[in-house]
């Protein structure tokens, strides 16, 4: 007699492939056709005992994979629902601040994705550097270093952007101290310092 696990093997062989692509054909992602296609063997692993032998097994696997798509069929109503509510609820909930300044917004657009990130988590979430390393999952360490990276680029975004009148900082003899009232002078970007 063979061990539930070479049973499961066996099982596995014989019938993954059309299994697999029964569920490419009836998905929009082949990532999702994977899922489905796990899911059902999670099912036959659990419900080993039930499953039938021999080629009754091929069947039965195609029964727990229809209903393990009609699962994911009304799961993916659920959530397009939700987002279709949420996208008519959110601008009305959480509006995005302003940035008065349009050479800031338009600094601001030119940066990386992860600047904008840093940015804008502690300018408009108002987080500090622990929690915002809890929602980058990395180090305090590394918030400060991405925040100063940031602070930086958007520094040399903004002097890009506004070179009439602008050409960042102005820096005393001693380096790295920036003229008292820079940050006055620029209306929005206190927010981000």
């Amino acid at each position: 007699m063979s061990s539930p696990q070479e049973r499961f093997a066996a099982l596995f062989d014989r019938t993954h492939q059309p299994l697999l692509a029964y569920a490419v054909r009836r998905v929009a992602d082949p990532a999702d056709a994977a899922d489905v296609v796990a899911e059902t063997f999670l099912v036959a692993w659990r419900r080993l005992d039930e499953v039938p032998a021999g080629d009754d097994a091929r069947p039965w696997l195609f029964g727990v994979a229809r209903n393990v798509l009609a699962n994911h069929y009304r799961g993916e109503r659920r959530r397009l629902a939700l987002a279709d509510r949420l996208r008519q609820e959110l601008p009305h909930v959480a509006p995005a601040p302003e940035v008065s300044d349009p050479g800031l917004a338009e600094a601001m657009r030119r940066l990386p994705e992860d600047d904008r990130e840093v940015l804008r988590l502690v300018a408009w979430e108002d987080l500090a550097r622990d929690e915002i390393a809890v929602a980058l999952g990395v180090s305090r360490a590394m918030v400060r270093v991405r925040l100063h990276r940031a602070r930086k680029r958007l520094l040399r975004e903004l002097a890009a952007v506004e070179h009439i009148g602008f050409s960042g900082p102005q820096r005393e003899s001693r380096a790295g101290h920036v003229v008292a009232g820079w940050a006055d002078a620029r209306p929005g970007l206190e927010e981000i310092r």
